[in-house]
């Protein structure tokens, strides 16, 4: 019999542990190992039952455990110690209260998932990951950095197989009072909630929960409250679940509702309202309509006049794009966006048709019947990046149509390569080897951290390589129990299971989303090779697979079911096994155990890939197509380089020759190496390669390092260009007059004629090549422009690359609005030369000489 309503009884601890709570209560504890085991000693078996959960383990101990525990001076000691040290992390200074007066007070960091703990089951992937991470390293940074995203009754999915091997999906319910959150309430304790103003029926309601991410807040909108009509209740059901209907309200939710959160926190908290608002991919795009909103409509803002607020909100966002490829990016039907954006819907009074050109694909190739969440979300900020160099690249190639007058290397998106947090996601075995010889795994100097790696001799590496691989091996065993106990296999039938795998046999991890351009099943090009891999009786091989597909993707759980029934297979299933329902949990012993990391997308679809980094870090060796973050990070001796076949049109053809290569590697290189021991059993090759690896990518993949270089790069950047802009927003009034003024007058900007001196015939390194410009301005100022000198090699076509800019100086005045710019250029390398003028704007708000779009050329 089905209860009809489930909620979860918090207990009353006894006022001696009552800092266990305190504890539970702050994420903190899902990377901190020495509050985990706190929580262990409280009952070890009950803690490994609730799966490391603080909260269900509090909810089931005994009383009589408790009044045990309460009587331990030991353990209330300890518990204190914890207690004291978790309050000593949230509020000494760290490296943020350190970088300068001119970092941004506190900066909002918008995602649609946030991968914090499996016991916050609120991500999907490696977009929910990073955003996590993001946070988490923001915390140890003491960055004041404001999470906002929504709380899905369901999370994403739960993933089993049948017992033909097909991916099958449950939405268990998730109770919020058994979560480690809590809800957002007003001084008077009721609880604080946001409105939005829908067309197709009463306002939506959310609710704000706060999950406390070490120092960091996170801000969740959850719309099951009662009051809203069913269908709006069922907005934040579950995880990129719907249909596009259903999609446009949870991004309105996300964007807008998240808005609206932030403001009521601040309000009742004291905190100081964002500086700059981080936009992580295109679907929480509509916060810059509703700041937008709050500044021109909003009886309680400065009601400024459209261009001037969207130059308010410009200066202060950052947009960050995940996305290689535009069937990636969230498209709507105009006529939706219409619809819930007009003047009945969530931000009445500002423009429908100014908001629709802000998503309007009005560009070469583009599709005037959609509105495009990262169009928009380029056009309301003034920064936006890609997540590595090789995505920054494949970004502004894909972008390029928003500024056509500019070549790809000028669209105004950089990079700033993702980081994973190393606390969360490093073996503790790891950081004791490094601590043993002097180094701080929790101090903020990761170059000493990592160059302690060469005090540890192989012999204990190895030795450690292998508890971690051990570790793995049972942990996938019990998984494989429990996965084929539910594709209905009897206990009879699992004898097998006790021996499958092998602590020392070389293992190798590939675990991601089962989306067609990863390839999963590149591995299966060549059954018969995989076997003789897998089989060899001297050195063997043995694979861990995990990944999911979308429930809507058939195709994905296709290429699931052909691993599946392989790994089936009598012959190989004790080598091969593949383990549903890949998560934080399952994730946490899987990259330490594995010695080889597997990642063979199609280059270059591969944004960033950051699990690969947490393998590194545990002395995993990447095998990977050079995509994402291996394109710049591979050095030739920290892992193996899959060669990709770029250019081949012919699928099958390019899988082949890219499967044959990984064989060929594995055969070759991998196994050869993994298995040469010395006389102490050690493969001193190996140990050395992982030696190199933590050595070299050690500091470089770390989201600590990933979030300075936001707050360098682009945080502080956009808090100072904000002030500067937003003091009493004339600055941005006359930024926007500005911008109108030189668009409206650019068509009258032409370079009329240019001379070149000092080069004759025969033209030799040390010469100075000087240009004289004449160039029209029309109603423009010399002040609204540069002109430049734009110098480089040049190829066969008389392209130039490799480009240089060198500005030229105004010279004299003329009528008409004629001028001349001089300036010169010293040659200081042989080979071909080329050179040529140009005219852009010039303002020193703008953050890209691209900003405007418009260039004029001689």
């Amino acid at each position: 019999m089905r209860a009809i309503r489930r909620f979860t009884v918090r207990p009353v601890l006894p006022p001696a542990l009552t800092a266990l709570g305190e504890l539970a209560a702050n994420l903190r504890w899902s990377w901190h190992p020495p509050t985990q085991d706190v929580f262990a000693a409280v009952d070890p078996e009950l803690w490994e039952a609730v799966g490391h959960d603080p909260v269900r383990l509090l909810g089931e101990v005994p009383p009589e455990r408790w009044q045990q525990l309460a009587d331990d001076e030991g353990f209330v000691s300890w518990l204190a110690q914890a207690r004291g040290d978790l309050e000593h992390y949230l509020t000494e200074p760290r490296w943020f209260q350190n970088a300068g007066a001119e970092t941004p007070r506190s900066i909002a960091y918008f995602s649609p998932e946030f991968g914090i703990t499996a016991v916050l089951p609120q991500y999907s992937g490696g977009l929910g990951i990073l955003a996590g991470d993001h946070l988490k390293a923001a915390s140890d940074l003491g960055v004041p950095i404001v999470g906002v995203g929504l709380l899905y009754r369901h999370g994403y999915f739960k993933q089993s197989l049948s017992r033909e091997g097909w991916q099958q999906e449950t939405y268990p319910v998730l109770d919020p009072d058994g979560l480690p959150i809590s809800l957002l309430r007003e001084a008077d304790g009721s609880r604080a909630t946001i409105s939005i103003q829908l067309p197709d029926g009463p306002d939506l309601l959310a609710r704000i929960w706060v999950a406390s991410v070490g120092r960091v807040p996170l801000l969740m909108l959850d719309t099951d409250v009662e009051g809203n009509p069913d269908h709006y209740v069922e907005i934040t059901d579950r995880l990129y679940g719907g249909n596009s209907e259903h999609r446009l309200r949870q991004e309105l939710l996300l964007g807008i509702g998240g808005v609206r959160a932030l403001r009521a926190y601040c309000r009742i908290t004291g905190a100081p309202e964002p500086e700059v608002f981080h936009t992580n991919e295109g679907h929480a795009g509509f916060l810059g309509i509703e700041r937008i909103r709050e500044l021109t409509v909003d009886p309680a803002g400065p009601r400024l006049d459209l261009d001037t607020a969207i130059e308010v909100g410009r200066a202060s966002t950052v947009f960050t794009t995940h996305t290689p490829v535009p069937a990636g990016i969230d498209r709507f039907p105009r006529e939706l966006v219409e619809q819930y954006l007009g003047d009945a819907g969530a931000t009445p009074g500002v423009p429908v048709e100014r908001v629709l050109a802000l998503g309007a694909e009005d560009y070469e190739g583009g599709d005037p019947g959609v509105f495009n969440m990262a169009v928009m979300g380029f056009r309301l900020a003034q920064r936006a990046n890609g997540v590595s160099q090789l995505h920054g690249h494949v970004s502004r190639g894909m972008f390029n149509g928003l500024w056509p007058a500019f070549d790809e290397a000028e669209v105004p998106i950089s990079s700033i390569t993702n980081g994973v947090h190393a606390p969360t996601w490093v073996a503790r075995e790891i950081f004791a080897l490094a601590a043993a010889h002097g180094a701080d795994p929790s101090g903020d100097d990761t170059e000493a951290f990592w160059a302690a790696v060469d005090h540890v001799s192989s012999g204990d590496m190895w030795r450690t390589k292998r508890v971690l691989r051990e570790r793995l091996v049972h942990d996938a065993r019990r998984r494989l129990h429990k996965s084929w106990e539910k594709r209905g296999a009897s206990k009879a039938e699992l004898g097998w299971i006790d021996s499958a795998l092998d602590p020392d046999v070389l293992t190798i991890g590939f675990a991601r989303r089962a989306a067609s351009y990863k390839r999963l099943t590149l591995m299966l090009r060549d059954p018969e090779r995989l076997r003789k891999l897998l089989l060899d009786p001297e050195r063997p091989v043995q694979l861990v697979i995990a990944g999911k597909a979308h429930p809507a993707d058939d195709g994905g759980k296709r290429l699931i079911q052909q691993i599946v029934q392989f790994a089936d297979d009598e012959d190989v299933r004790h080598r091969i096994a593949f383990l549903p329902n890949y998560d934080i949990a399952m994730a946490q012993p899987l990259y330490p155990g594995c010695d080889v990391w597997l990642n063979n997308p199609l280059r270059p679809y591969e944004a960033c890939g950051t699990s690969g980094m947490k393998a590194a870090l545990n002395g995993g060796l990447n095998l990977s197509i050079l995509d994402g973050w291996w394109d710049e990070w591979y050095d030739g001796e920290n892992g193996w380089a899959l060669p990709s076949v770029d250019g081949v049109d012919d699928v099958d053809k390019r899988d082949d020759l890219e499967a044959a290569a990984l064989y060929d590697l594995l055969e070759n290189e991998v196994t050869p190496r993994f298995y040469d021991l010395d006389h102490e059993g050690v493969p001193t090759r190996w140990v050395e390669m992982l030696r190199h690896t933590l050595k070299s990518l050690g500091p470089k993949v770390l989201a600590t390092r990933m979030v300075r270089d936001y707050v360098r790069e682009l945080y502080a950047p956009a808090a100072q260009n904000a002030r500067s802009l937003n003091s009493d927003y004339r600055g941005a009034r006359d930024l926007a007059q500005w911008k109108g003024r030189v668009k409206a007058g650019w068509p009258g900007v032409r370079i009329e004629h240019v001379e070149a001196h000092g080069i004759g015939d025969a033209v030799e390194v040390g010469s100075t090549l000087t240009v004289r410009a004449f160039v029209a301005l029309g109603d423009l100022s010399p002040e609204d422009v540069e002109v430049q000198l734009v110098h480089g090699r040049v190829d066969a076509d008389d392209v130039l690359v490799e480009t240089h800019v060198a500005p030229l100086g105004l010279v004299e005045s003329y009528d008409g609005g004629r001028h001349r710019f001089d300036g010169g250029v010293d040659l200081g390398r042989s080979g071909p030369f080329g050179y040529t003028v140009r005219a852009v704007p010039r303002n020193p708000h703008l953050s890209a000489v691209a900003e405007l779009g418009v260039v004029t050329l001689a």
